[in-house]
């Protein structure tokens, strides 16, 4: 089992045929992902050839979908487009959009959330890494071998942390790994998935990676307190930030005490949640946690 995106997801890729498009296309097809087609008005009809497999260009999302069934769509768009690039692919009515392109405005991101949610698409991004469900398909930019298929789920804010707790956890491995992204705005979020990997069956625990800035972390652990009964482990980045500066993502911004990392843990602490001061110390709670839930289970 996985969330949001399992072997069976047919993707398209909006902004294939650019530079960074083309690249981790190319990345996603190695791990298995079901490219089923790429998105460029001024391309319709032509075809990009990866390795052994020729992927074919449609003029709009809905053409794709029509030909593929595709319900996946991943946006690599330059900023300035990115907005029109979901409400099309939403119109369509593609189930989920990942949006990776950074530096979008976020009014437009406002826009582009809302009117996908009344869609009934799912936006996850945007400034984000995708999705993997490892072993199955992977939809973005998160390296594909650098864990393996497990029954530990992840939702994070940051990219980088997301890649090196996989890592960290390797031997172990994820049913799904989530990157959120970290914007002021973002379609899918830690509450989202928190709920998520509660239902999903092959899920043992739940890795929920914050940082500073906002209160999403502290929703989260009021969500986690009334509904979810897995063995949630969190890590808070930014408690060695300096005062005053900014840093990071543009949604890490702290007015006072409020959204700053001790704030964070004390309130996932208070909600049962086991937090960890470095990713290190942060996996190996993790396999704590696991080993006593699984040891729970065989009893």
């Amino acid at each position: 089992m996985a969330i949001y995106l399992t072997k069976e997801s047919k993707v398209l890729v909006q902004g294939m045929t650019g530079s960074e498009g083309m690249k981790h296309t190319r990345r996603m097809l190695a791990a298995g992902t079901n490219v089923v087609g790429g998105v460029n008005p001024r391309k319709a009809g032509r075809t990009v050839d990866f390795a052994d497999r020729a992927v074919p260009v449609f003029g709009t999302v809905a053409d794709g979908m029509r030909v593929t069934a595709a319900d996946v769509t991943v946006v690599f768009v330059p900023p300035a487009f990115a907005r029109a690039a979901v409400v099309e692919a939403a119109d369509a009515g593609i189930d989920l959009a990942v949006v990776i392109t950074e530096g979008i405005p976020v009014h437009d991101s406002v826009a582009f959330t809302t009117y996908a949610r009344e869609k009934g698409t799912r936006v996850v991004g945007p400034n984000c890494p995708g999705l993997i469900t490892p072993g199955q398909s992977n939809a973005g930019i998160i390296p594909a071998d650098i864990t393996k298929p497990g029954r530990i789920g992840l939702v994070s804010k940051s990219g980088t942390l997301t890649y090196q707790l996989m890592y960290e956890l390797r031997d172990t491995g994820f049913s799904t790994c989530v990157g959120i992204g970290g914007d002021p705005v973002v379609g899918t979020t830690h509450i989202d998935c928190l709920a998520a990997f509660q239902d999903d069956p092959d899920t043992e625990l739940i890795v929920l990676i914050g940082e500073i800035g906002g209160d999403a972390e502290e929703r989260a652990a009021d969500y986690v307190r009334e509904h979810v009964t897995k063995p949630v482990v969190g890590y808070i980045a930014g408690f060695t930030a300096p005062e005053g500066k900014t840093m990071g993502h543009a949604g890490a911004i702290v007015s006072g005490s409020s959204g700053t990392a001790q704030v964070k843990k004390e309130a996932l602490e208070a909600a049962g949640v086991s937090v960890g001061s470095t990713p290190t110390e942060t996996a190996k709670l993790v396999l704590e946690r696991l080993e006593a839930r699984l040891g729970e289970q065989r009893q």
